[in-house]
């Protein structure tokens, strides 16, 4: 179950080109949704000015070099570390959501364009890697989503009441879980995989779809 390709076992219904295409309307639905964010919304404003803040510490003119210095900091410890969270825990789970997703997201487009249908054998460690993945998500997002998320029924709302902010989390919750659900009754033969698989396409949609709508840019600004 953890090694087979199950996109690769979807293709005795599905054709591999509708898989495919379905999965580069998702990329252009997320680079335009993006590019959206960042340019009505400000999304990636922190960075900019923590550059900003970095470049005037010092009183004198820096050079290229030290310019290149502040990027690769910023990169590293903003983005890969996610160094704008205080709380450790919060940067915990986000950095295993983070790197779950890209894992999971990566994994899927490997094995639907590389690996297509069973007459292409998938290498063992891609889908293994991609049920780490989702793991990863399942674990780091259902974390913040019970465990870290701002107490709502201390500023006198119900812990129940979902805003458009949430969208974004349970939409790529959703869409984790149902694809590891499907995976695994298709594997086993299970008569529900049909429509799990349903749902997993509905949801991730939603997470690809909602971009310009949710916080899924703030995964990585």
């Amino acid at each position: 179950m953890l090694t087979s390709n199950p996109f690769a076992e979807l293709s005795a219904s599905i054709a591999p080109a509708v898989m495919q295409t379905y999965v580069v309307v998702m990329i252009v639905l997320v680079a335009a949704g993006t590019l959206f964010d960042v340019a009505h919304k400000g999304s990636a404003k922190y960075f900019f000015d923590n550059w900003r803040k970095s470049k005037s510490k010092g009183s004198k003119q820096i050079g290229s070099g030290e310019l290149v210095s502040i990027a690769i900091k910023t990169g590293l410890v903003d983005f890969l570390a996610s160094g704008e969270f205080c709380n450790a825990r919060r940067r915990v789970a986000h950095l295993m959501t983070m790197y779950g997703f890209l894992i999971y997201a990566i994994t899927t487009a490997v094995m639907v364009f590389s690996y297509p249908t069973p007459a292409t054998p998938t290498p063992a460690i891609v889908p293994l890697l991609w049920w780490i993945g989702g793991l990863m998500i399942c674990l780091g997002g259902y974390w913040f989503w019970f465990f870290i998320r701002v107490d709502v029924a201390a500023e006198g709302n119900s812990p129940l009441r979902i805003m458009r902010a949430d969208l974004f989390i349970l939409s790529l919750l959703a869409s984790a879980t149902l694809g590891l659900i499907w995976a695994f009754l298709q594997s086993k033969g299970g008569a529900g995989a049909s429509v799990f698989f349903g749902l997993y396409i509905i949801a991730t949609t939603v997470l690809f779809g909602s971009v310009p709508w949710s916080k899924f840019a703030h995964m990585f600004f």
